[in-house]
């Protein structure tokens, strides 16, 4: 049945006698879905009309008005939803469909647009991920600014107010890495580059594994090399040289990991930023990530190399073994008490004493690294996923930082460890946000339970400084609530950040 037919169709003709008449709106709207369909390919056209009209109706009832009075909250995505809509629902709240819909109390999107920055009501909103958080959550991003914050310490800057860390040198911390979007250090990584080492080539700001590949022999990097020419003597680059090419780094693979039953393992933990006005964050544990199969530094198979459960779930073997493939921090802290203490000379309970400070310092000297770069308004709020290696002589690596880190609870750990992490997340941002409207000291928080503070903001000498938003923020003694929804007063700066120009984001990695 083809578009012409769907044009004499109605609901009733199809079924659906439930459904109530769409009015001059509804059929406006069918009027326009009907001239649009001359315009589709062959594979719109292939579906039948049922399936066409039922997308629709739906689509249209997403953009309806919610029913109620809300508050009302938005969620854009599945990665931790339930989670998300379960905090949201006990509160009170009501769900709404509308993504664009701008009288919302949350809005949490796995994706971010910058249409969701430019409506944001500062004060009145909670918008999950800054704007700008690339400075932290891509390869290339990260690369950048401690480069760049290790020669401002260099020159003997103070450490910025209400930071709770000593100056860390990058090379103690961070592997060895450089871009290969850039011609001088692109041809340095060449020349250095010898068959005893392995590196890891990865694209800037992709997740899940996606893009990767390893560096071992002078075959592969002569291979790494001709794509880069053939790419610069394409006619499309000649023509626009600017585009550049694809972003990647080329990183140094740490050849000596600890290794947990003989299996390469990494550390998922979070760095939330609660609030950025005044900047409130926050350290929290999160859990062990462990590849299926042992470890075999000359392996070809990426799924030895790479931890994430996204290519462990290629393994024929993980719906088998995926308990095996994720371990609570106090499983890895019985193990290495067992397994490492006495041998290697260890602190009991290494993992939540030395091992759980350096993290710490890692997370707070990275914040600080972007911190006066970042993008902050009152209500913006982030939680990051950052992963950490240990190599057999106990030194601590950052690998990356990723933003939207993956909420799934597909295993019993999993199943423990998520849910509180997302709920202290929104406890910490909505009290904070509260006491920053309130004016109030942010110390003690009622809602810290599990994360552990790493920087206070209320010192900062630029907060004392920033003007607030004219007709924005209630009075001290009005509450965080849906009473304080109402449109921005006309003529009103919108203070638009730096968003992204388009909507860009990832699966949660």
């Amino acid at each position: 049945m083809g578009w012409h037919r769907l044009k004499h169709l109605t609901p009733w003709s199809l079924g659906w006698t439930h459904e109530r008449r769409m009015g001059s709106r509804g059929e406006e709207q069918l009027s326009q879905l009907n001239t649009d369909a001359d315009l589709l390919d062959g594979t719109d056209a292939t579906r039948s009309p049922a399936t066409l009209l039922k997308e629709f109706l739906q689509d249209r009832d997403r953009h309806l008005p919610s029913n109620g009075q809300g508050p009302f909250f938005y969620i854009g995505g599945s990665n931790g939803a339930s989670i998300i809509s379960a905090y949201c629902r006990s509160k009170g709240w009501q769900r709404t469909q509308d993504s664009r819909r701008e009288d919302y109390r949350l809005k949490w999107c796995e994706v971010k647009c910058r249409d969701n920055y430019y409506s944001f009501r500062e004060g009145q909103q909670l918008l999950f991920q800054l704007p700008n958080n690339k400075l932290l959550t891509t390869k290339i991003g990260l690369l950048s600014a401690l480069r760049e914050y290790e020669r401002t310490l260099s020159k003997g800057h103070r450490m910025p107010p209400g930071s709770q860390t000593r100056m860390l040198k990058m090379e103690d911390f961070f592997p060895e890495t450089y871009r290969l979007d850039v011609s001088d250090e692109r041809q340095a990584f060449f020349t250095l580059f010898d068959e005893t080492q392995i590196w890891i080539c990865k694209p800037t700001a992709s997740n899940q594994g996606k893009g990767i590949f390893l560096i071992r022999s002078q075959e592969e990097l002569n291979t790494l090399q001709g794509k880069i020419q053939s790419t610069e003597d394409a006619p499309l680059h000649c023509k626009m040289p600017f585009r550049g090419l694809q972003a990647r780094v080329a990183q140094r693979y740490i050849q000596n990991p600890l290794l947990l039953n003989g299996k390469k393992f990494d550390v998922r933990s979070y760095l939330l930023i609660a609030c950025a006005v005044p900047y409130m964050v926050f350290f929290g544990h999160g859990y062990a990530r462990l590849t299926l199969n042992l470890y075999d530094p000359h392996s070809s198979d990426l799924s030895s190399h790479l931890t994430n459960q996204f290519v462990q779930k290629q393994n024929p073997l993980y719906m088998l073994l995926k308990e095996d493939t994720v371990w609570s921090m106090d499983h890895l802290n019985r193990y290495i008490n067992d397994k490492f203490q006495r041998t290697k000379g260890l602190p009991q309970d290494w993992v939540f004493t030395t091992f759980t400070k350096r993290m710490q310092q890692i997370m707070a000297h990275c914040f600080l690294a972007v911190k006066s770069k970042l993008e902050c308004k009152l209500g913006y709020f982030d939680l990051i996923g950052c992963d950490f290696l240990i190599d057999e002589n106990f030194q601590v690596w950052l690998l990356e930082m990723n933003s939207n880190p993956a909420l799934h609870t597909n295993c019993e750990v999993l199943k423990k460890v998520i849910p509180g992490v997302v709920m202290e997340t929104l406890d910490l941002a909505l009290e904070t946000s509260q006491k920053s409207l309130r004016g109030q000291k942010m110390l003690p928080l009622r809602s810290q339970r599990r994360f552990a503070l790493l920087h206070n903001g209320e010192a900062d000498p630029r907060l004392r400084l920033r003007p607030r938003a004219p007709g924005l923020l209630p009075s001290p003694q009005a509450p965080l609530s849906h009473a304080c929804f109402r449109p921005r007063p006309p003529g009103a700066a919108s203070g638009e950040p730096r968003a992204e120009r388009r909507c860009a984001g990832h699966r949660g990695s």
